[in-house]
């Protein structure tokens, strides 16, 4: 049962959540000893333990599948006594079979532990307290009752419920959720409001009480148009006209010309956006363009727009929230540094006292900010932002060279830039989420990994590479395309210092290693044999350095456990429009 990790994690149960479980036995108990009573506790009992056994896997004649590729082993006999849902699913297919999740539940995602919980109670009748840290944030905001996690966790499992013809089970999640709404930042209650919806007549209660919410909130025509579908949005919006409740700053957004910038955006048009400005009708801050940009549309074309020079990268909405508190929604690293290199502020206060590094934590499963990352993995983007805001908010690491190495080098530029590739080639290899984001940042398209005399550089077109030549080979000329590697790869390392400090003093000590730094010098004036010894040493040095690194990376991974900072804050899903982030979401 490697594959799933266990159903049960007993010992490590969040308090939050539960409440459910707490409330099954007044569902299903009885004061009253009825033999029939004790018998069906004593299969649901049986049917709990052959659930958690790590046996659950071999008897079983199906399996779900994750997007993630995670796979969850389920007996089709079980499954069609339970629910008529999956007894249409399972009929007429064979043993063996995989039914994909993303298949099965159409229009929104579900992850595996609210998967997991729902599937439980059709084993065994008993709600099931989800993990500790899946449905807690990272922030320390109070009870974590109304925290994105939580409320992920909640509507996964309403979603799922329904979809699975589980109606008990909807009920007990609407109620969950009605219990909490009062304490859901306003931008998760379309969540919920999203989900709701899906779920029809099976939540009308959970339906109405979110619409009032939303209908009384500051939420803009924006954010409800990429949020919700258009029959939600007319009922909300009638409902605020018949209120007398529509402001006039949210009329702003219905401007023509604001829309068609929206639009040439939505089609990564900047060339577009550019001409409709030199119209003089609007500016890219009163259209709130880089919001727009920020929240729905990719890094590249956000970049571009910010290029322009055009918008305060500090503007904020009508809503108060600035570029950066929308982008701290996102989960977008790249997006993230990009804004903070134009000069975005990580101190800036959104209306109700909360910075993007507050509005980031608050979106962030614990679960998944303290798993440790597996050398040479990518850094889940979630904690990369986090860490990236916590950084921001530090003092600037001094100007200077990147390590002694590069100092040494002094003028010479060929040993500078072979220094460089080298350097971001590492990067790429141990901490590749980190180097992508300054990589990326800084037009890099990739390195030379370790170039060494004689090896070539890895899924690199001769074409495409203006460096693409021996670097350690004389007579070496620098050419203008050289000079602009060199100032890429700069901006790369540059960045690395600012945003990823620890992940720089790892690379500061493997580079200015005396024995890599001769293995950088090698020249035409050795023999094939002496070559072949520093190549073997290199191997070997890269070993020793790699296990060290896997050591520090552990021990940096336990100390973040126990040192995790707290701050208290209300989270939302995106200030400036759309319910994405998070768990689940719509496909």
């Amino acid at each position: 049962m490697d594959n799933r990790n266990g159903f049960s994690d007993s010992n490590d149960f969040s308090s939050i959540c539960c409440v459910a479980a707490a409330n099954t036995e007044t569902l299903f108990s009885t004061e009253t000893l009825n033999p029939d009573i004790t018998a069906l506790r004593i299969l649901s009992n049986n049917l709990n333990s052959a659930f958690e056994s790590p046996d659950f896997e071999l008897y079983s004649d199906a399996k779900i599948v994750l997007s993630s590729g995670r796979e969850v082993p389920v007996h089709r006999c079980i499954l069609s006594a339970r629910s008529q849902f999956f007894k249409n699913i399972f009929d007429g297919k064979e043993s063996g079979a995989k039914f994909e999740l993303k298949e099965l539940v159409r229009d929104y995602d579900i992850g595996f532990d609210s998967l997991v919980s729902v599937l439980g109670y059709l084993y065994t009748g008993k709600v099931r307290p989800l993990p500790k840290g899946v449905c807690v944030c990272v922030d320390d905001c109070c009870s974590h009752v109304g925290c994105r996690p939580a409320v992920d966790s909640m509507v996964e499992m309403l979603y799922g419920s329904f979809v699975f013809q589980v109606p008990e089970l909807v009920d007990l999640y609407q109620m969950q959720l009605l219990d909490i709404l009062d304490k859901v930042a306003t931008d998760d209650i379309l969540v919920v409001l999203f989900v709701a919806n899906k779920c029809s007549n099976g939540c009308e209660k959970l339906l109405a009480s979110c619409i009032q919410i939303v209908v009384k909130s500051d939420v803009d025509i924006v954010t409800l148009d990429k949020a919700l579908p258009q029959n939600v949005v007319k009922q909300i919006v009638d409902l605020q006209i018949e209120l007398n409740l529509v402001k006039p700053e949210s009329q702003i957004f219905s401007d023509k010309h604001m829309k068609r910038i929206h639009r040439a955006l939505d089609s990564d048009d900047v060339e577009l956006v550019r001409m409709l400005l030199k119209e003089a009708h609007t500016n890219l801050d009163d259209a709130c363009a880089l919001h727009y940009a920020v929240a729905y549309c990719d890094a590249k074309t956000t970049t571009e727009l910010l290029d322009l020079g055009l918008a305060d990268v500090n503007h904020r909405n009508p809503r108060g929230y600035t570029v950066l508190h929308v982008a701290a929604t996102r989960k977008d690293p790249k997006i993230i540094v990009s804004l903070l290199t134009k000069g975005a502020r990580p101190s800036d206060l959104t209306l109700d006292g909360r910075k993007a590094i507050q509005i980031s934590k608050r979106l962030t499963r614990a679960a998944d900010y303290f798993t440790p990352t597996e050398e040479g993995k990518a850094s889940p983007k979630d904690r990369l932002c986090i860490e990236i805001l916590e950084q921001a908010e530090r003092r600037d690491p001094l100007l200077g060279e990147a390590s002694f190495s590069l100092a040494m080098a002094g003028e010479d530029l060929r040993i500078k830039l072979l220094y460089l590739e080298n350097r971001v080639g590492l990067a790429k290899l141990l901490f590749p989420m980190e180097a992508k984001v300054a990589m990326d940042i800084a037009n890099v398209d990739g390195t030379f990994e370790f170039t060494l005399a004689g090896i070539k550089p890895k899924n690199m077109a001769s074409a495409q590479r203006p460096t693409d030549v021996d670097l350690n080979e004389a007579p070496f000329i620098i050419k203008e395309e050289h000079l602009n590697r060199l100032k890429a790869l700069s901006t790369t390392v540059e960045l690395g210092k600012r945003f990823f400090p620890r992940c720089s003093e790892v690379l500061n000590k493997i580079m200015d290693a005396e024995d890599l730094t001769q293995l950088a010098r090698v020249g035409n004036n050795i023999s094939p044999e002496e070559r072949v010894l520093k190549r073997t040493r290199y191997v070997e040095l890269q070993e020793v350095l790699n296990k060290a690194f896997s050591e520090d990376k552990v021990e940096f991974d336990r100390s973040a456990i126990s040192s995790s900072s707290s701050s208290k804050s209300v989270g939302l899903v995106r200030p400036f429009g759309g319910g994405g982030g998070g768990g689940g979401r719509p496909h």
